[in-house]
């Protein structure tokens, strides 16, 4: 699946990168990125990625090179949680 020419800002979105081939076992490595598109110049994917859902990672600005691009497709918004009473 060819990557769009125009990627609207603010689009969440996920994008999986091809890391390379793991060195021990052989295997391409692959990483996912789940957030906000910050922009498109058709080079360069800037994104707002979320942060993670435990807490574990704070949110972070990433910078993805085109030629790195698996694939990237829509994802609905996180709900948002209500506190309890």
């Amino acid at each position: 699946m060819p990557i769009p020419n125009e990627i609207p800002a603010g689009a969440r979105i996920v994008v999986r990168t091809c890391d390379g081939i793991d060195p021990t076992d052989h295997r391409m490595k692959f990483r996912d990125y789940v957030g906000h598109v910050r922009s498109w110049d058709g080079q360069t994917l800037e994104m707002i990625r979320d942060a993670a859902a435990n807490g574990s990672r704070p949110e972070q600005r990433v910078s993805i090179p085109a030629d790195t691009i698996v694939t990237l497709k829509p994802v609905p918004e996180r709900p948002r949680l209500r506190p309890r009473r």
